[in-house]
């Protein structure tokens, strides 16, 4: 028996990282030694006071009922408590901040409590690809926003069609951006809020990376900018900051009715993070800056061995301080899927095409960071070894 599936599955494409894997797998099954650069999964273990936070809480029969849907309330005090050591922003707990199950998830179920058949939603383009399949799910039509290297990655607010921003509700932004490590200024989200107001966009701001810079520059939450609390929403998670992506605990914070409406959703679909995770995630809130700073000293030098290594064989990669990835131009004659292609045939290396991303993303490749150091510096030595000039 076959069943025909809804038509808004057939409207999505392969997800990228699970396509990565299956070619991943046929190597690996060959008895290639596969060095895998493509999904930003962080190597290194999560810190073992919120380990032993989780291992406490876990013990605590009243942790074993069903969990609040917004989140608790000391989860999104402690939240609100970062936000404000860490930008400066004022968050109020009980309407501004609730706790997602990962911030995908949140990102994935936001387009529905405002999204209406025919609606667009403006999305990044090359970008994660949870904005446009989350849009698709929900009956919109994601609109493509080219992120130019010539712009310094960042969107033309100036080039979206008259017709396109009638029919937009939603605009994502993601900085510091996955996957081209490029970082927003002040100015663009100055630009941003001003436009976003003017055509009543909701602005859905995406900042899993704000912790993950390695220069004196510390990149910033939209919220920072006045008058973005009214029209903006923010994404944020702790998955890359404290190496929990297995964990899936994450929060959004920002407009009081953006918030309401995604908790609706969310009320309706699940039933809150096991509070354990959330006792664990407000320890990691708390966990003093030397744990980050340590954790952003093993990405500079990561950084600097890879990028080093592409300069020597002629390529060009983008010029970053933030993130744990590297966006690299493909060399000369090659298609971001060609050139990915060689990587892993001839010397066993995973890497993601840009293209995977978006159409704007052809001509690009991504290195992901994310693996240990010894590692790092075998995948660069593989790639040093290809003929490609």
């Amino acid at each position: 028996m076959t069943f025909e599936i809804a038509k808004r599955l057939k409207l999505l494409p392969p997800y990228l990282f699970a396509e990565l894997d299956k070619k991943k797998r046929k190597k690996q099954e060959e008895g290639v030694d596969v060095i895998d650069l493509g999904v930003g999964d962080p190597d290194l273990p999560t810190p073992e006071p919120i380990v032993e936070a989780l291992i406490e809480a876990s013990k605590n029969p009243e942790n074993h009922k069903y969990p609040s849907y917004v989140g608790m309330k000391a989860f999104r005090e402690a939240v609100s408590r970062w936000y404000k050591r860490r930008f400066g922003v004022e968050l109020d707990p009980e309407g501004e901040v609730i706790a997602l199950i990962g911030s995908k998830e949140g990102i994935a179920h936001f387009p529905f409590a405002f999204v209406n058949p025919g609606d667009v939603v403006l999305c990044p383009d090359p970008a994660y690809p949870v904005y446009r399949t989350g849009t698709i799910l929900a009956g919109g039509e994601p609109y493509p926003l080219p992120l130019k290297k010539e712009n310094d990655f960042l969107p033309n607010l100036g080039s979206i069609p008259k017709n396109i921003l009638d029919r937009a509700k939603i605009i994502w932004i993601n900085y510091p951006n996955n996957p081209t490590s490029a970082d927003a200024t002040e100015d663009f989200y100055r630009e941003l809020i001003k436009w976003a107001k003017k055509h009543r966009i909701i602005v859905a701001s995406d900042n899993a990376y704000s912790e993950i810079y390695t220069g004196e520059r510390k990149p910033l939450s939209l919220l920072q900018i006045e008058g973005a609390k009214e029209i903006a929403i923010e994404f944020h998670s702790l998955s890359k900051t404290y190496n929990m992506t297995g964990w899936r605990i994450g929060m959004a914070v920002g407009n009081e009715e953006l918030i309401k409406a995604l908790g609706n959703v969310k009320t309706n679909i699940d039933s809150g993070q096991f509070n354990a995770v959330q006792q664990a995630a407000i320890t990691a809130l708390n966990l003093p800056q030397r744990e980050l700073d340590k954790l952003r000293e093993v990405y500079r030098k990561r950084r600097e061995v890879m990028t080093s290594v592409l300069r020597k064989i002629g390529l060009k990669p983008f010029e970053s301080d933030v993130t744990f990835y590297v966006w690299t131009e493909v060399p000369q004659g090659y298609s971001s899927a060609q050139f990915v292609s060689k990587l892993i045939e001839e010397v066993g290396v995973v890497c993601t095409p840009g293209s995977g991303f978006g159409s704007a993303g052809e001509g690009f490749f991504r290195i992901s960071l994310t693996v240990p150091t010894k590692r790092l510096e075998e995948a660069a030595r593989r790639i040093e070894s290809l003929n490609i000039l």
